[in-house]
């Protein structure tokens, strides 16, 4: 077995799951991919079960009963690979926006270098998104501003979700006390590692946006960070952060 697990999250991904899927097995790390997929009616399970059959052992399927939250899936996915003894858990999309290339370099970040958690940033060298409209990104980018301004982590990035996390971080979390599904949980994961004291450490990465099926971005989503990101605050400073 690897000791290193990508979590990819999915909901009606049948144009990305399986070539997503062919490229993470090509890297030379030897990933292994769990797939945690909230009942699409595409058929992007089938694809993965056909994948499993190409790569036994190495691919992985937890199927939902429905859209339950990208939060929610992660968490499952966290305790999951906490359960088979994984060392090294990554989050990424199913979509390319984030390139699988690149999770040989957060990986390492954290197994040679002295990184608790790697996040892959857009924003740690400039502005790095390619075909987003204008208005997404400067919601992103003002949005993690906002989170340092509030939060005083001194993170570029911390709506990331690309992020490799030491299995000691996850173990160090009250995963069942993680409270939110969208936007929010991304802070929530690094605000709280940050407030335990681990080393985050941001590498650059181009971020381009998808190519094939169908943005799982809405206002709500948004509005969970904005006001999430105040009581996450709170939180910490009452002492009820876990």
């Amino acid at each position: 077995m690897s000791d290193v697990l990508v979590i990819i999250p999915t909901y009606n991904e049948i144009e990305n799951i399986s070539k997503m899927i062919d490229t993470v097995m090509a890297l030379p790390d030897g990933f292994d991919i769990l797939v945690i997929d909230d009942g699409s009616p595409d058929g992007t399970a089938d694809a993965v079960r056909a994948k499993i059959q190409e790569y036994p052992d190495r691919i992985h399927l937890q199927c939902r009963s429905g859209k339950l939250g990208l939060g929610t899936a992660y968490i499952q996915g966290f305790k999951w690979a906490l359960s088979q003894g994984y060392g090294y858990i990554i989050e990424m999309d199913a979509d390319f926006s984030h390139n699988p290339a690149d999770l040989t370099r957060l990986y390492h970040e954290c197994k040679d270098k002295d990184a608790d958690v790697c996040v892959g940033s857009r924003y740690i060298t400039g502005v790095n998104v390619v075909n987003w409209p204008m208005g997404r990104v400067l919601m992103s980018y003002f949005a993690s501003a906002y989170v340092r301004f509030i939060t005083r982590m001194k993170l570029r990035d911390s709506t990331a979700g690309f992020v490799c996390y030491r299995r000691n971080v996850l173990n160090a979390i009250d995963l069942d006390k993680v409270e939110f599904k969208g936007y929010a949980f991304q802070i929530e994961m690094k605000f709280t590692a940050y407030k335990k004291n681990f080393k985050i450490v941001e590498l650059p990465i181009i971020f381009i946006n998808r190519q094939l099926g169908e943005s799982k971005m809405n206002s709500g989503i948004f509005g969970e960070a904005v006001f999430g990101v105040i009581k996450l605050r709170l939180r910490s400073i009452f002492g009820k952060l876990k």
